[in-house]
């Protein structure tokens, strides 16, 4: 049964992005992709993902870091045709030639076109932490994938602004990568 899955990076003290919105934090802790054996998990990840969706401030940071208005084809490159969703409530730069769908609004709607165009696989949120939670709260998150980086923010974005009580929440996983702790918990239905 194909899964809404928040797989992300956080620190330790359960930030994903520092006050700056940045993630550079995380580039210098390597990116916790590889396991013991070399083996890119995270490979394995995206190969069952037929959908995904960030916030509009992920969106913005990666089009800036990875300096997509000159080079367009990167997001290919990562995402390949996947089809993905921004959440948005300001103009943002397209990407000629990709899948993005800039949306607005109730998640529900647009879960719904998510799952038909994943068609059978899984749909992936990126980040940030408030768009996992607004599919939190409508009961369309099924697994929250966390990569705990051997780093401490102080502040930031909150890995996820909710309060999801322990009722809700099922540690289903957990493994080494590198410097990485990987944390997978079963999401409940909201109360």
């Amino acid at each position: 049964m194909p899964k809404t899955q928040y797989y992300t990076a956080t620190s330790i003290d359960g930030y994903i992005a520092d006050q700056h919105n940045s993630l550079d934090w995380l580039f210098e802790t390597g990116d916790g992709r590889e396991d013991e054996s070399g083996a890119e998990p995270f490979a394995a990840f995206f190969a069952d993902v037929g959908a995904f969706a960030m916030g509009a401030t992920t969106y913005e940071w990666v089009h800036n870091h990875e300096k997509l208005g000159v080079h367009p084809e990167k997001w290919r490159e990562y995402y390949a045709d996947v089809p993905s969703w921004v959440f948005t409530h300001r103009d943002l730069p397209p990407l000629p030639g990709s899948t993005v769908h800039f949306v607005q609004g109730d998640v529900r709607p647009v879960h719904a076109a998510m799952t038909k165009a994943a068609a059978g696989k899984n749909i992936w949120l990126v980040g940030g932490g408030e768009l996992a939670a607004t599919f939190a709260d409508a009961g369309l998150l099924d697994e929250i994938i966390l990569g705990v980086a051997p780093v401490t923010l102080g502040a930031g974005a909150p890995v996820l602004p909710r309060r999801l009580t322990s009722s809700r929440l099922t540690l289903t996983a957990l493994e080494r990568r590198g410097p990485f702790a990987y944390l997978t918990y079963a999401v409940g239905a909201p109360n």
